[in-house]
């Protein structure tokens, strides 16, 4: 009515008799009744109590205390005040310290210390692409490179098994905090195969440095320079970067030879049966894990 009054400058009268609405109720005010007052006092007391209880819950422990509250006018006076359940939020877990970090814990021979990591991007209609990347943080190597739309605990256990089968069991696994790789499944599958799980402390991607590292390569090389026009394209560009990667790359850290190479070198792919003839010393040695972790 006083929209109505102000744009067309006419009288409360007219405007009540345009839209046929009597002019007592245009003029009535609401009275609160004085219980009420009291009432929602309570109310707001209890769910100040029981943040997790919703007006029915409410309405009932009203009732119990003696109040007249129908379900009717607990969600009148709920909804006056503008209270609403707050949304369920999980719990953090927390694992891991700075003492798993790369710089502390480090690598002193191959297939000790793997590390892992998730890598995203999309393909050109904007489907989302998953990459689980796995590097032995000694040699290197770029041990799995999986990509799929999503990549589940099941999944790392089912690539880890496959990696175990031709490998062998690594003594630790590097990561960070995310939700696969802290997966109650998968910490009880390494413990039975007698994996130790290095958490890095959450917020600290450098603690996991190789990882980082093999990532900002993968981005910079592959990731920036190609197209993924489905699925099945970018597991095939992905399998034929991994070789590259693996046989072909020159490695800066490794003394500018790429990571299988080095690998071939490593004493601990020497066959444990003794040759008749003396073998050289490899050209390259990593000592200790000393080399850097930077990658180029």
């Amino acid at each position: 009515m006083q929209d109505l009054q102000s744009e067309f400058e006419v009288s409360e009268r007219r405007a009540c008799e345009v839209v046929d609405q009597p002019r007592s109720t245009q003029r009535y005010e609401a009275a609160p009744r004085d219980y009420e007052v009291a009432l929602t006092k309570r109310m707001l007391e209890l769910v100040k109590e029981r943040p997790r209880f919703g007006y029915r819950r409410i309405g009932r422990l009203l009732r119990a205390e003696g109040w007249q509250a129908s379900d009717t006018r607990v969600y009148r006076l709920w909804r006056r005040e503008g209270l609403k359940v707050p949304q369920k939020k999980r719990k953090r877990r927390r694992l891991g310290s700075s003492e798993n970090g790369c710089y502390l814990h480090k690598a002193e021979q191959k297939d000790r210390v793997w590390a892992w990591d998730f890598v995203f991007d999309r393909t050109t209609s904007g489907s989302a692409l998953k990459w689980l990347s796995i590097v032995d943080e000694y040699t290197r190597e770029c041990l799995a490179l999986k990509v799929d739309r999503s990549i589940t605990s099941e999944d790392v256990i089912d690539t880890l098994a496959e990696l175990f089968a031709i490998r062998g069991v690594p003594q630790h696994i590097r990561s960070d905090n995310g939700p696969e790789f802290i997966a109650t499944a998968l910490r009880a599958w390494l413990e039975r195969v007698g994996v130790e799980t290095l958490y890095i402390k959450p917020g600290s991607p450098w603690e996991n440095g190789y990882a980082e590292s093999f990532h900002s390569r993968f981005r910079d090389e592959f990731l920036a320079m190609e197209e993924f026009e489905s699925l099945v394209v970018a597991r095939r560009l992905t399998q034929s970067w991994r070789d590259d990667y693996n046989h072909t790359r020159p490695h800066s850290s490794l003394g500018y030879v790429p990571p299988a190479e080095f690998a071939a070198r490593c004493p601990g792919s020497t066959p444990e049966t003794p040759s008749p003839t003396a073998q050289p010393s490899p050209p390259f040695h990593q000592d200790s894990g000393a080399y850097p972790i930077r990658s180029s």
